[in-house]
C-alpha cells in the first residue's frame, strides 16, 4: 500500500517538473522571437522618407514672386518702346533695356536713380530740346507718369508720336514729313493739316501735344 502511494507521488512529481520545464522553454522561445522581430522591423519614417521625430520642423515660407511693371521709354534711345521691368527697378535699367542713349541724347536731364513705376513714360530729350528749355527757363520733362508729358510735334520721334490717341505709324510718318518740309509746326492746331486728323481727332489729343 505504501509502495503504491510512493509510486503515485513520484509520477505526480515528474508531471509537475515536466510542466515547469515546458513553461520555461516556451517563455525563452517567446523572448527570442520578440528580439528577432524587433531587429527586423524598419524604423518608423515620415512621409518624406526621413526618420520620424517628435519635434516638427517649421514649414518653409514660399517666396513672393516679383511684381512686374511696364514702362514706356522714348525719345533719344536706341530702341524706343514699352519694356517689362521688375517693380523697384531704376531709370538707368529702363534705358539699358532700350539699348542705351543715342549720341544726341541729353542724358543729364534725367534722374537715372529714380525708381520706375507701372505705366511710367520716360522721355529722353535731345541736346537741342534741352538747350531750348534751358534758354527759356523751363524744365525738360523727362521721366514722368503716363499722360503728364506733352509730345512736342517738332521734336518727337516716330515712336513717341505713335503714343498719341489715333496716331498710328502712317500718321506719325506724315507728321515728321510735314515738319521737315514746312519747317515745323507753328501752333498745335497745325496738326489738323495732316491727312486724317480733323477737329474731332484734334480735340482728343490737344492736351497732349505742344510745339
Amino acid at each position: 500500500m505504501n509502495y503504491h502511494r510512493i509510486k503515485i507521488a513520484v509520477i505526480a512529481l515528474c508531471v509537475l517538473l515536466c510542466s515547469i520545464c515546458y513553461g520555461l522553454n516556451r517563455n525563452h522561445k517567446y523572448r527570442e522571437e520578440k528580439a528577432i522581430v524587433s531587429i527586423q522591423e524598419p524604423p518608423v519614417t515620415s512621409a518624406e522618407g526621413t526618420p520620424a521625430s517628435d519635434s516638427q520642423e517649421s514649414p518653409e515660407v514660399p517666396e513672393v514672386p516679383s511684381r512686374i511693371c511696364y514702362v514706356h521709354i522714348c525719345g533719344e534711345v536706341v530702341s524706343p518702346g514699352v519694356y517689362e521691368l521688375e517693380e523697384g527697378s531704376r531709370v538707368f535699367q529702363a534705358v539699358a533695356e532700350a539699348g542705351g542713349f543715342t549720341e544726341n541724347a541729353a542724358a543729364d536731364t534725367l534722374n537715372m536713380a529714380e525708381q520706375v513705376k507701372d505705366g511710367m513714360k520716360i522721355q529722353v530729350p535731345d541736346q537741342e530740346e534741352a538747350r531750348r528749355h534751358l534758354d527759356q527757363g523751363t524744365s525738360v520733362l523727362g521721366n514722368l507718369p503716363e499722360g503728364s508729358h506733352k509730345v512736342n510735334l517738332n521734336t518727337a520721334g516716330k515712336e513717341e508720336l505713335m503714343t498719341l490717341r489715333g496716331v498710328g505709324e502712317a500718321k506719325a510718318d506724315d507728321i515728321i514729313r510735314y515738319r521737315e518740309s514746312h519747317g515745323g509746326f507753328q501752333k498745335i492746331e497745325d496738326i489738323m493739316k495732316i491727312s486724317g486728323i480733323k477737329e474731332a481727332a484734334f480735340q482728343k489729343i490737344k492736351d497732349d501735344i505742344t510745339v
